[in-house]
């Protein structure tokens, strides 16, 4: 299968890459490179020697997209991962937000159509389930109608966009899937998380505390309803969620579905900093701070149905991610900048 990843030169993305590689697959990413670096997909070449044809273009270029597509012909699905993605940011821009994540999906869903593609992975996100009514959560459980910021709501959509799509035609074949926490890096050391900026995410924000350039962590809220306080998320790793990426194109049937990536296990904001002070051989500080609006006490998933359906389950643990993301991190403090 020759497989088009928008947005692929991305944290997930590249990780992706690496594993449809693996499986045998081609694959060619398109991405302008906005917040990602083109020495990820250099990297991804190193790791599995294979060649990874690049575009550097938005993808909602439609005409850009369709030519490098029919280059490249034939191309049999195409996994979407092209869109902004920081909730704070959504909320101060969101007509930018809407444009950027929309636009790129519908672009794509029309050069499928004229290139005659019919299999479509979009990487959706657990923010579409919103405030959780009842943990752990499935795909039958409430996604938010009013949801707490853009970012969460441009996935939302784009998962109805998909379904209305594949109504429309019986041979589409498309799924969502719905990310947890991404955490770690592959065991090489060479493509990790690097996000422009101050991190949003924890574990990259721990990371850069353990290398030197933050000075410590903060703790939104210790207060919580939880085991000791602190928030607790469904942290996945990203070679797990790569391998996800693989059995839903694998598996894909004509329709639309939607499934869960996430370990089912709870892990809190103060376990995650030990696990990774574990890995760096050394305490790191830290420093308790008010809840941030927005935020709830825990949020985790029921993945039984990805086990199920697609033979996919995360193998591995949190222990595991730290351990990873530091080898990413402590071989490049700099991220790819350091190139």
């Amino acid at each position: 299968m020759r497989v088009l990843l928008a947005g692929g030169a991305g944290y997930i993305g590249a990780h992706t890459a690496v594993a449809l590689i693996e499986a045998g697959h081609d694959v060619l990413v398109v991405d302008d490179l906005s917040n990602s670096s083109a020495q990820a997909i250099a990297r991804v070449e190193q790791i599995t020697g294979a060649d990874v044809p690049l575009l550097i273009a938005d993808v909602r270029d439609e005409e850009a997209v369709a030519a490098f597509v029919r280059t490249h012909a034939p191309v049999d699905a195409v996994i979407n991962f092209a869109g902004l993605k920081a909730v704070g940011e959504s909320v101060a821009e969101p007509v930018r937000y809407y444009d950027v994540n929309l636009g790129a999906a519908i672009v794509l869903l029309k050069v499928m159509k004229t290139e005659g593609i019919r299999t479509i992975v979009f990487s959706s996100s657990a923010t579409v389930y919103g405030d959780p009514e009842h943990l752990p959560l499935s795909e039958e459980s409430r996604t938010g109608i009013d949801l707490a910021n853009p970012y969460g709501k441009t996935k939302r959509i784009i998962e109805e966009i998909l379904r209305d799509a594949a109504t429309a035609d019986a041979q589409l074949q498309a799924v969502s899937l719905r990310y947890f926490n991404p955490v770690g890096a592959h065991e090489s050391g060479l493509i990790g998380e690097d996000p422009t900026g101050t991190p949003n995410n924890l574990m990259p924000y721990v990371a850069r505390v353990a290398v030197g350039s933050l000075d410590r962590v903060g703790i939104f809220g210790d207060d919580y309803d939880t085991p000791d306080g602190t928030g607790q998320r469904d942290y996945i790793h990203v070679v797990d969620l790569a391998a996800g990426h693989v059995a839903a194109l694998e598996h894909a049937g004509p329709g639309y579905d939607v499934f869960n990536l996430g370990t089912g296990v709870p892990v809190s904001v103060l376990e995650l900093i030990a696990a990774f002070e574990r890995a760096a051989g050394r305490e790191l500080p830290r420093q308790i701070l008010p809840r941030r609006a927005g935020d709830v006490a825990a949020s985790y998933c029921d993945p039984s149905k990805a086990q199920r359906d697609l033979g996919w389950t995360a193998a591995r643990t949190i222990d595991d991610a730290a351990r990873d993301s530091w080898n990413w991190q402590s071989r490049n403090p700099n991220g790819y900048a350091g190139d």
